[in-house]
């Protein structure tokens, strides 16, 4: 399992859930790693998972995804897709997007068959606790 922050019980797996796709090559990725993190301990009702696509244990959650742009963020709420896509690097952004999701209720549907099984892998990871 990639690295979880915030953890919950696995009967809190509908809750929102944040997850930085990332490389630990790409300088952005390891200069937004702490950024990420005060994010993260600003929202204790939501899981962060820093998952770095090139792990090789963390790769296999990926599978065919192709991921383009450094760093890209997924969030859901369970198994519900909020937004997928790259973000700019900042503590703000991420903020104000939580809150404009908190707002908003709608559900994003990915195109991308690869994304999609994503999310369901990664939601039946952090339903398993």
């Amino acid at each position: 399992m990639p690295d979880v922050f915030n953890s919950r019980s696995p009967n809190d797996a509908a809750r929102r859930w944040v997850v930085c796709l990332c490389a630990d090559w790409c300088g952005t990725c390891r200069d937004y790693r702490p950024v990420f993190d005060q994010v993260a301990a600003e929202h204790p009702g939501t899981s962060f998972i820093w998952l770095d696509i090139e792990d090789e244990a963390q790769a296999a959650l990926v599978g065919e995804l192709d991921i383009e742009t450094f760093p890209t963020l997924l969030i859901a709420d369970g198994a519900r897709l909020r937004f997928a896509g790259p973000l700019l690097p900042h503590a703000g952004t991420l903020s104000r997007l939580l809150g404009a999701l908190d707002k908003d209720s709608a559900v994003v549907t990915a195109a991308d068959p690869a994304l999609n099984a994503l999310v369901q892998t990664l939601h039946q990871q952090i339903s398993s606790g």
